[in-house]
């Protein structure tokens, strides 16, 4: 059965408002919210609505594709845990600060989960039993929980948040660390199809391990985080931890360091096995010997990746979407109640996707719509091109008139 590739925007849920709103200051929360993409419910939680949904499927889709290629299995763990689990690792009042936790009708503690080490190790501990078992690999797209007290920075910080955590399960330190740059290598390229250009940094552990984790960061003015890196690319380190500043000498190269602000895109940490001690996660060696389970997890928030390309893609007028992420290739737009029949049933039957803004409102308003929403083209047909339609990409000038064969032949080249 055919899926369509045409919505016709006249009877879509997609609303829009040329004014920001006014208790937003940064750029993805105003032009997502103005473009009818994310509506605020409250601080740090949204809703995607249509056009918002597409672009964070379009997303988790490349994640899923990266994290499938290097053995990844998709499971779905549960948000809602109990107390005692977090209690085996300490994390319970560890992490009390940013968790949200209750009672329930029971009288029992429950939490919203901020992260799935505990979860995972407990339902891997009963199937793990041997050597034989490793290395394993599982992967989930959820919702998470954080009680962050700064939530104003749009999708990039919020309360609720869906989350992409893999945890890699090993016989030993040396099994983990090639897995663990080979995690990277996938990582470099779900930003890389994103759009985005992200840099591998050293950082903190945190509340997970002692050892240095690493952090994907997206140079940008939006971002939160101070990175204090090398000009040739050879050293970067996240400004908490680094014993370095701006103007000082590479330890690598000698170049003079340099410090930028950056969003945190994703992240990578060696777990070693403190999960697995603490929840009584072993495995049988070779020899019979009983020995914890060596752990790693990587996360990417896909929301906040969609946040961060926004940041990165946009002007005056709105959104430049990349097109591998964008909810349409194609905005249609018909002038003078010019038949497009014809050209929507070549786009749909080559597979282009396309909002065709039917509604009855001035060409100004289809224009400027156009650019807000931000898809990669823009089409327009009306009696001034005649047979011709006149093409032009978004965030450029110029337009080209295409005759209808041209212009299928090439947007199937689109990339």
């Amino acid at each position: 059965m055919h899926k369509t590739m045409i919505t016709h925007r006249s009877k879509s849920f997609i609303y829009t408002d040329h004014k920001p709103p006014k208790d937003e200051t940064a750029v993805n929360a105003k032009l997502l919210e103005q473009a009818g993409y994310v509506r605020k419910l409250m601080a740090g939680v949204y809703t995607y609505l249509p056009l918002g949904f597409r672009v964070l499927q379009k997303i988790n889709q490349i994640i899923r594709e990266e994290m499938n290629a290097i053995g990844g299995q998709e499971i779905y763990m549960p948000a809602m845990q109990p107390k005692e689990l977090w209690d085996k690792t300490g994390r319970w009042q560890e992490m009390g600060d940013i968790m949200y936790q209750f009672k329930d009708k029971s009288d029992r503690w429950l939490g919203l989960a901020t992260t799935h080490e505990e979860t995972i190790t407990e339902i891997i501990k009963k199937h793990i039993q041997s050597y034989k078992d490793l290395p394993l690999y599982l992967y989930q797209i959820q919702d998470k929980f954080r009680n962050e007290p700064r939530a104003k920075s749009g999708l990039i910080r919020c309360r609720e948040f869906s989350m992409k955590d893999l945890y890699s399960f090993h016989v030993s330190e040396k099994d983990l660390a090639e897995y663990y740059e080979k995690a990277a290598q996938a990582y470099a390229k779900i930003f890389c199809r994103c759009g985005l250009k992200a840099m591998m940094i050293e950082a903190s552990g945190g509340t997970f391990t002692k050892e240095y984790s690493h952090e994907f960061q997206v140079l940008s003015e939006a971002g939160e985080d101070h990175v204090i890196h090398c000009e040739k690319g050879d050293f970067s380190q996240n400004a908490e931890i680094s014993k370095y500043k701006a103007r000082d000498a590479c330890p690598k190269c000698k170049s003079k360091l340099k410090v930028s602000k950056g969003i945190e895109v994703g992240n990578i940490f060696k777990l070693g096995t403190k999960f697995s001690q603490a929840l009584n996660a072993f495995y049988h060696d070779k020899d019979g010997k009983l020995k914890p389970i060596v752990m790693a997890s990587y996360g990417i928030g896909p929301g906040r990746l969609m946040g961060t390309i926004v940041e990165v893609y946009h002007d005056q007028d709105g959104i430049v979407w990349p097109i591998s992420v964008a909810p349409y290739q194609i905005y249609l737009i018909s002038l003078d109640s010019k038949d497009v029949k014809g050209l929507l049933n070549d786009l749909d039957k080559n597979g282009i996707e396309v909002l065709y803004d039917d509604r009855d409102v001035s060409a100004g308003i289809k224009f400027k719509d156009a650019d807000l929403i931000g898809l990669p083209v823009r089409i327009i047909a009306s009696a001034k091109t005649g047979s011709k339609f006149e093409l032009k990409y978004r965030g450029e000038r110029e337009a080209k008139l295409l005759s209808q064969d041209q212009l299928i032949k090439e947007l199937k080249n689109l990339k």
